[in-house]
């Protein structure tokens, strides 16, 4: 409560201090109206509109009027607690570098560093106005667009004054219909809200955290990844991240919010400003305490000159003296002289004693001024090694990011060439598959072709054997036929001669049913054969 007090306190004082029109330090009633209630964010903006007019030309910065108000609230937020509010050099930087990140830019620590000695010379701190043109003008974000330092001025915003933690697009199962939708969900310090689209406009509900609240992992289920679950004490919600990188951060952002809550902690961009607050009051008691102790050896030293220079008048008016009393006591007696000469010889003692003591004075003067100068140089490094740490912390952060998207990078590309190898392996297995069934029916084919031409080729012999056996028994048969044919006929011409000159004894003669056969056994025979090989080529050619 005491932290919103004094928050609210910055905004009402530049409000104040506009209306104060007569800088009286006094305002009209009749200008203030108190509320009950009310929006702090909107509360800021009655307080902008009520002072930037009066105190800062809009027309020739490079940010609109909603970013300079942005920057405004900014201020307010980094400025130190005392009045009139101002802004130191280590807050700027802090804002600036921010910024820068959020821009997606370098951070120039050379342009920094001469710009605060610029502002050293002046004033060291900024007000509200001054910080806005130092922005709105561009300065330290020369090759950005508008728009990209408006987005980086809301990135910073949304960050340190809205307090959002975390934010991003998450699959959200309802309550009442069980189905997965895709929200814009921003993390508070004891809320998260989730939205319809990251421009914010309209707003679906909220998840209030706080001491009895968790967070916990779920496995895999319905199809969904990366899921993990809050539970408040009424209702639970269940929500699925895009990958387990991302989940995994939720996890551990709402994590450290239920964690501050149950600690009674502020947010934690308030927890670095208290600690930065810290480290330099810190700083400027141990530089006060030196200076103090600078101051204290530089009195100290002042007083060694004086006690000295005193010794030493006082050794010259001892001198004087000895010498006005040795003459005076040479004019009156030798005992006196002898007496003198033994005061003398005291005082000589006596100036011995204090020049030794001058001379330690000295010796410790001058280890005083040393270890002045030892711990100056103490001074010096210690301020050079709290730049290396941070240089060294904004390196770190630099590689964690580039690790961090090279990582998805290779991730991505591992399952992309896993998908790649498994489509091919399941093709090659399909086409080993086809290959060895064509294999085996080629092989089946060619066994039948082989086969069907060994067959083919003995057909085609076997038909050559029975077309020249078939030419050789037509010729038999040609050959026989003229025989007979010259046989019959001289047969039948000598048989003409024979009757009309005398009948012969007759052979024996073959007898049909039609009587005496008109060939003889030797023709059947002829006939028989030609008609049996006839008969055995059809078959062949069948």
């Amino acid at each position: 409560m005491g932290l919103l007090r004094d928050e609210l306190l910055k905004s009402i004082w530049h409000a104040f201090t506009a209306l104060d029109v007569d800088q009286s330090g006094k305002v009209s009633k009749s200008q203030l109206k108190v509320r009950d209630n009310f929006d702090i964010l909107e509360f800021n903006n009655v307080c902008w509109t009520l002072c930037f007019k009066k105190n800062i030309n809009m027309s020739h910065l490079l940010i609109s009027n909603d970013d300079a108000f942005k920057v405004w609230c900014i201020f307010n937020f980094l400025s130190e607690d005392r009045y009139p509010l101002v802004i130191i050099t280590e807050e700027i930087e802090y804002f600036l570098r921010k910024l820068m990140e959020a821009m997606g830019g370098i951070w120039n620590q050379e342009r920094f560093d001469d710009y605060k000695l610029m502002l050293n010379r002046k004033q060291q701190c900024l007000i509200a106005w001054e910080l806005i043109e130092l922005v709105g003008m561009g300065h330290f974000s020369k090759g950005m667009n508008r728009q990209t330092l408006s987005m980086g001025i809301s990135e910073v915003f949304q960050e340190l004054i809205l307090d959002v933690l975390r934010q991003g697009y998450m699959m959200k199962k309802g309550h009442k219909r069980k189905n997965w939708t895709e929200r814009w969900f921003v993390l508070g310090p004891n809320s998260m809200s989730y939205y319809v689209s990251e421009d914010l406009t309209d707003k679906k509900g909220d998840i209030l955290l706080d001491r009895n609240c968790c967070v916990e992992s779920l496995p895999d289920k319905e199809g969904k990844k990366c899921l993990f679950i809050v539970k408040c004490s009424d209702k639970s919600f269940e929500i699925s991240a895009s990958d387990k990188k991302r989940k995994q951060e939720w996890i551990q952002a709402i994590q450290t919010c239920i964690q501050l809550l149950r600690l009674g902690l502020p947010s934690p961009h308030l927890e670095a400003r208290l600690r930065r607050r810290e480290l330099r009051q810190k700083q400027q008691a141990e530089q006060g305490e030196l200076e103090e102790r600078m101051r204290l050896l530089q009195i100290a030293n002042e007083n060694k000159h004086r006690q000295l220079e005193s010794m030493r008048k006082k050794l010259e008016e001892a001198a004087a003296t000895a010498t006005l009393e040795e003459q005076r006591r040479k004019q009156t007696q030798t005992d006196l002289q002898d007496r003198y000469r033994t005061d003398l010889e005291r005082e000589k003692m006596v100036r011995q004693q204090m020049e030794e003591q001058v001379a330690q004075k000295s010796s410790e003067l001058e280890q005083y001024l040393q270890r002045v100068k030892e711990l100056e140089d103490m001074y010096h490094r210690l301020e050079d090694a709290l730049e290396d740490e941070r240089q060294a912390r904004q390196d770190e952060e630099i590689m964690r990011k580039l690790q961090t998207r090279l990582l998805e990078e290779e991730s991505a590309k591992r399952a992309e060439l896993e998908q790649i190898h498994l489509q091919q392996q399941r093709a090659i297995s399909q086409t080993q598959a086809e290959k060895q069934e064509l294999e085996s029916e080629r092989l089946a084919k060619e066994m039948a072709l082989q086969a069907a031409m060994l067959q083919l080729e003995r057909l085609e012999r076997e038909r050559h054997g029975a077309l020249e056996q078939y030419e050789e028994v037509r010729m038999k048969l040609e050959q026989a036929a003229n025989k007979t044919k010259s046989w019959k006929d001289k047969v039948a011409k000598h048989e003409g001669l024979v009757r009309l000159i005398q009948p012969g004894d007759k052979g024996p003669q073959r007898m049909t049913n039609w009587g005496p056969a008109a060939f003889t056994d030797t023709e059947l025979d002829l006939r028989k054969k030609s008609w049996q090989e006839r008969k055995n080529h059809n078959q062949s050619a069948q």
